[in-house]
């Protein structure tokens, strides 16, 4: 594959701790924009593994995601490979593109969720904190993202509770629906669920604590590893 300074971009190593995250963002955006074109064939696994300074699995794992979303092509065999789409999708709806108000709905679910975690450590009772344990284990034990899905929002929407502020329910519940119409744009690998969702143990061990400063860094990081798969999927 030829390359110029902007493909080069594209290979560069990726930054941890959202590596498989930015891996499909990267990816994601350059067949977007036609730095990697329709057609063309990526370098082969472990040279593009080593090029963005990954591990195989994880890289395995990105790719998964955009062959799922329709970006990328596997073929097997003698002359198979990894391919970008003949006609990748542009994730449009009613013809007109996503990005501005996707990016408006994150940087509103940003204020919302980083807000309610630090009062929610500041003022969340046992009993709200018990529920949002049995939340995790049920995303964990979830067998398809259905049923994640409606696990992870009244999650989400139970830190807002255990802020105390119904306001905050009201905000965190809009949010929640904006986003639940972007993240249907997208495919769910296993990787993904059960990395959000190891999250959302951690968050919850540090709302126990009260450890606000903490708790919200976590959610800003969080909500960065779905902001990555958006900002390369639409």
């Amino acid at each position: 594959m030829q390359r110029d300074a902007a493909t080069e971009a594209v290979f560069k190593p990726v930054r941890p701790p959202t590596t498989f995250e930015e891996t499909v963002e990267r990816l994601g955006t350059a067949i977007r924009l036609g730095l990697l074109p329709a057609g063309s064939r990526l370098p082969a696994e472990r040279d593009l593994a080593g090029q963005l300074g990954i591990s195989r699995s994880t890289l395995r794992e990105a790719l998964t995601t955009l062959v799922q979303s329709g970006h990328l092509v596997a073929q097997r065999g003698r002359t198979g490979g990894t391919f970008v789409a003949e006609r990748p999708p542009l994730a449009e709806k009613n013809g007109k593109p996503l990005g501005d108000d996707a990016w408006a709905v994150l940087d509103y679910r940003v204020a919302v969720e980083t807000g309610a975690t630090i009062l929610a450590a500041e003022r969340a009772e046992p009993g709200q904190l018990d529920r949002l344990d049995e939340l995790v284990t049920k995303m964990a034990g979830a067998t398809d993202f259905e049923d994640y899905r409606r696990a992870d929002i009244r999650f989400h929407i139970g830190i807002a509770e255990a802020a105390s502020s119904p306001r905050l329910v009201t905000a965190m519940t809009e949010v929640q629906g904006q986003m639940s119409d972007l993240i249907a744009l997208i495919a769910h690998p296993e990787r993904v669920l059960t990395h959000s969702n190891a999250q959302h143990r951690r968050l919850v061990g540090l709302l126990r604590r009260a450890d606000g400063p903490r708790a919200a860094s976590l959610m800003r990081e969080h909500i960065e590893g779905t902001e990555h798969i958006l900002a390369g999927l639409i």
